[in-house]
Parts: C-alpha cells; structure tokens; sequence
C-alpha cells in the first residue's frame, strides 16, 4: 500500500476514490479524449418576455457577483449544481482586496471581521541554495467560505434574487432577444429565460469547453495539499517556496499557512499537458514523502483533517472571447487569473467591482451582444506577461536544463524585487504586474546576473520570448492610456448610455490591463 492510498483511506468521504476520479480528468486532459459538449445553440425567432434580466449558472464564484447585481435591482437568478456552501479549508487573499466586499455593500465591517477565521505574518519566499525573504501582509487572511457564502446567500435572497440548487444546467438556447436555458432534475426550474447567462461553473464549464472546441491548454498546474495537526508551533507561512532541484521535469513548490484546524501545506508545480507527464496520485505520493523534510516533522505525528488536489488549465487565449451573444464567462470560466495562479477566489474579488458595474451598465444599455460583452473580459497585457514566468518555471517532457536553473533564476529575480522595495515585490505576489515594476526588476536582474537571463532564452524558447515582447510593450502602453482615460473623463458624463458603456470599459481595461487597480496602501 502507497503513502497516499495509506493516508487517504484514513479520510471520510472517500477521499481517494475522488482524487482517482480526477485523475481519470486529467488522463482525459493530458491525451485530448474528452468529448466537446454541444450545449448552447441559436434560434433565430424572437424569445419575447424573459422570467430573469441575469440567470448565474455555478453558485461558488457566482454568488458574489449575484448579490451584487441582486442589490442594484436586477431580477438575478442564481442555479447551483449542489448545495450551495462553501468548502472548510480556508481562502486566502490580502486584507486590502476584502475592501470590496464593504465597498459594493455586501457586507458590513463586522461581517467582514467574522467572515476572517485566520490571520498571520509573515510570510516567507525561498529557493533552493538561495537566501529566504520575508513579507508582510500578502495573502495572509484566511476567509472562513462556509460563512461568507452563507452570509452573501442572505444579502442576495433578501434583495429578491431567486436561488436553485440541485439544478444542473443542460442546454441554452440564443435567440435574438434572449437566451431559453434548460436544466436538470428540478421540477422548479425546468427552464428560464434570460437577457444575459453568466458561466460561473469553472475551468470545466460545458459551455466553456465547446467554446474552446476541444484545444488543449497551453499549460496546467498541477496541486496536491491536507490540512493537519501535529506540527511544531509555526505562525508564519510560506508564499513561494523550494528545497529540491529539478524532479520528474518539474519544479516543486511549496505553500503553508496556519489554519483554524491545524496547517494546511500545498504542493504545486507548472507542466504542459503532455500524455507522459506523471498522475495527480503520483504527485501526492511525492507531497507526502517530501513533507516531512518541509515542515521538519514525521508524518507519524500528524493528524490529517481533510485532502486537497486538483489541477487547472490555463490558455494563452484568455480571458476567453465567447463566440455567442448573451453569454459572459467569469471566474475561472474565463481565465481571468494568470497562469501563475490556481483557485479564481482572488481573482474574482479583484474584478467585482468592475464586473458588477459592467454587467449593470450592459443590462441599462442593453449592450449584450458578442462584441459589447467582450468588453468586460478584455485583453490584459498585465496577465499576458506572466506566459513568461510560467515557462521560466517550467520544463519541456524532454528538456535538458540544469536541474537548479529555475532555483538560480528565481532566486536573483526576488533578491532584484526585495532590493526595489515593497512597491514592485508586494504586487508581483498579489499576481499584479505592472511596467515600472517589471521593468526595473528586469533591468536591474540584466545587469547583476547576465548569465541568468541569457539561459532563460533556450529554455522559454525564442517565439514565445517575442511574443512576450508584444505584451511587454502593450503594458506599456496601457500604463500611458489610462491616466489618459482618466483625465478625459469629465468631458464623457454627457454621453449617453451606450457610449457611457464603452467609455467605461475602455478605461477599465487599461486600469486593470496596466494593474492600475492595484495600490499597497
């Protein structure tokens, strides 16, 4: 018997079973064998009255953004596969970034204290053979989910939104002034008609899957993790941290954080999705055989609470583009996060804001078609730049790199970042890259450690490295376009409703684009 079969049986749920059910996932992944869904079609004959200005499929995530538009008056509903609560294990985010939840009104200050079940500092970043930093603030808050959900559930039912759970989404279909979605196994929402279908049901969405028509991603992360007690007293956590070489093609890195119950502790790494690469239950054997030497302790004296896993694909085209009027991805349906991240909770909270403004001004408008909604889910130079350190943290199947380069490279970039101050570190770990930050952190790594850079080449390949260049300059340019934006606004409050719309989201793709959004403070 395995570690992890030995591990995993301890577990209620059956634990294993479902890790091995992923598995059958990512094989499917990995050799391009799943069959693209054919969910959503179009009707050319008018729908007439909808029952719904915004039906949310896909509770999780989408609950957020339902409460939101619930709370500017729209009829909302939201439909849930399962039940909608939230898992145990924590999320963790910035205390800054849980503003926004005060700011749209969704929740009071000390609702927002409650919804908080774990806080520390600080928080460290490592490689093998280089020297460790430490940081405050970032990523260290640990959201209760089961709480905030509940408690967003509350908000959104009281401000007349209509939630379904046990409602699997079927099919939808596109009519000119609507869309006619049908669902499974409820009696109380066989069917609904809505002006906008929101997709908030994930990387493996039907809907996103036959708009991506079967295209393998560009890269994957993989995660492996448990949350237990049984370790020395440790307060701090650790971000982005490494103490092996290259193994099995890949870099290994690691994640803690204090939780209510214990500590959780992740393993990760960035892979293509290649059919040779190793199985999610492999990648927990190795977790488990390279923890205690993490944490300095025997797996003997730990008491495991629950299992984490999963994988999540990520696409150069993203945020994806849908091909259909009427339907808006968000979340990890749309890819918004950069490749560098795994879990959209982060991601979603940052773009709240401007979603549910968004989605508010293009139901005002009227603005729901393919074009107009492709506006709310633009191109962001901020997050197409990071391709790059996703490769640089990566190794090709077959590729003959030296098995510290990446270690090496990570190493100096982070001593370059530490050296520039929290105002170029702090948002690079907050997956927010801006042109000043990158731009010294990239001169200044040149100039110190030349060799370095120059390996980067051959292992990211040439193409993608002039590719990278185009973004480069595009976050440039974005950086430079909206203080521009900005200062024009006063002229543009006299527009009327559809140009106040694309006035608006215009200049919200370069703010978020040039991670203009972002401020430490």
């Amino acid at each position: 018997m395995t570690l992890t079969e030995q591990i995993l049986d301890q577990l209620p749920g059956g634990v294993l079973a479902q890790l091995r059910r992923v598995d059958t996932l990512w094989k499917s992944l990995k050799e391009n064998t799943a069959p693209i869904p054919n969910v959503v079609k179009e009707n050319p004959t008018p729908l007439g009255e909808v029952d719904f200005d915004v039906v949310i499929c896909g509770g999780t995530l989408g609950i957020l953004i339902a409460a939101a538009l619930a709370k500017k008056g729209w009829r909302v509903a939201l439909v849930e596969r399962g039940i909608l609560r939230g898992r145990d294990q924590e999320w963790n985010i910035s205390r800054k970034e849980l503003e926004t939840f005060v700011e749209l009104g969704l929740l009071s200050e000390a609702e927002l204290e409650q919804a908080i079940a774990t806080e520390y500092n600080p928080a460290r970043i490592g490689f093998f053979g280089g020297k460790d930093l430490w940081v405050e603030n970032v990523l260290n808050i640990g959201v209760d989910p089961v709480y905030l959900l509940e408690t967003l559930k509350t908000k959104f039912l009281e401000a007349g939104g209509k939630l379904f759970e046990k409602t699997p989404f079927q099919n939808a279909v596109i009519h000119p002034d609507g869309i006619s979605i049908e669902f499974q196994q409820n009696p109380q929402l066989p069917n609904c008609k809505t002006r906008l279908l929101i997709d908030a049901m994930g990387h493996f969405s039907p809907i996103v899957q036959q708009a991506r028509a079967g295209a393998k991603p560009d890269g994957v992360c993989l995660v492996v993790g448990t949350c237990a007690t049984g370790f020395p007293k440790n307060d701090t956590g650790d971000l982005l941290y490494s103490f092996t070489p290259l193994q099995n093609q890949c870099q290994y890195f690691w994640e803690a954080f204090p939780a209510r119950d214990g500590r959780t502790t992740y393993l990760f790494t960035y892979m293509d999705a290649n059919p040779q690469r190793f199985s999610l239950e492999a990648f927990f054997e190795d977790y488990l055989r390279l923890l205690p030497q993490y944490q300095q302790v025997e797996l003997e004296q730990l008491q495991f609470k629950r299992a984490l896993f999963g994988f999540f694909p990520t696409f150069r085209e993203s945020p994806l583009r849908m091909p259909w009027n009427r339907i808006l991805p968000i979340g990890d349906s749309s890819g918004s996060q950069s490749p560098l991240s795994f879990g959209g909770f982060g991601a979603m909270v940052r773009h709240l804001k401007r979603l549910s403004n968004g989605v508010h001004e293009a139901l005002q408008s009227d603005q729901l078609s393919q074009n107009a909604l492709k506006l709310l889910q633009p191109y962001q130079p901020s997050i197409a730049v990071t391709w790059m350190f996703q490769r640089s943290m990566s190794a090709g199947i077959n590729q003959q790199i030296a098995p510290n380069q990446i270690n090496e490279l990570l190493t100096g970039v982070f001593k370059e970042m530490e050296q520039l101050g929290e105002d170029v570190l702090k948002p690079f770990l907050q997956d927010v890259v801006q042109f000043a930050a990158l731009s010294q952190t990239l001169f200044k790594t040149s100039l110190s450690q030349p060799g370095l850079v120059l390996k980067i080449i051959p292992q990211v390949g040439l193409l993608p490295l002039l590719d990278w260049m185009v973004h480069y300059v595009n976050l440039g340019a974005y950086s430079a376009l909206y203080p521009m934006g900005k200062a024009i606004e006063p002229w543009m409050k006299n527009l009327p409703p559809i140009g106040q719309y694309y006035y608006h989201r215009w200049v919200e793709a370069w703010q978020y684009g040039s991670g203009g959004d972002y401020s430490i403070l």
